[in-house]
């Protein structure tokens, strides 16, 4: 009896930008070049990724009299949410879009577990939109130094 399998035509989809992103192993994705900068604020203090040619990529900023983290990435439109990965925690959370400096924010809690994800998380840690590719970064200890400013 013949095998019929093999006579099958294979058929070849279009897999759509998100399923693509999906996909991507971020526990072992390289983090784009760049660095971390860290600075104390007039009422907490700023941590600030920049990728190899300087532009920001990614910041945490400490509030300290509110007790709020706010996280953002530059930002061409207004998006639902922002999904942080650690090694140890996914998170999906509520973003605001501000057109006059174009970016994607989150706040959270000063002591808000996800923070601790990003404090912890091997080697990097990443923040995406639906649709985009994540943006991954080194996890250094200036994030970390924001959420502690915020927490004593």
């Amino acid at each position: 009896m013949r095998n019929r399998w093999f006579a099958m035509p294979l058929l070849m989809l279009a897999v759509p930008a998100a399923a693509q992103q999906a996909s991507v192993n971020l526990a072992v994705a390289t983090p784009l070049a760049g660095s971390w900068s860290y600075a104390r604020a007039t009422d907490g203090s700023e941590a600030v990724f920049r990728d190899s040619a300087g532009r920001p990529q990614l910041m945490l900023r400490c509030t300290r009299s509110l007790r709020r983290v706010s996280l953002s990435k530059p930002a061409a439109a207004a998006a639902p949410a922002l999904n942080v990965w650690t090694s140890s925690t996914t998170r999906n959370v509520a973003a605001g879009f501000d057109p006059a400096v174009a970016r994607l924010t989150v706040v959270l809690a000063s002591n808000d577990p996800l923070l601790d994800g990003i404090a912890f998380s091997r080697g990097r840690f990443a923040v995406s939109v639906v649709g985009l590719p994540a943006l991954v970064v080194p996890a250094w200890a200036e994030p970390v130094r924001v959420v502690e400013d915020c927490r004593a």
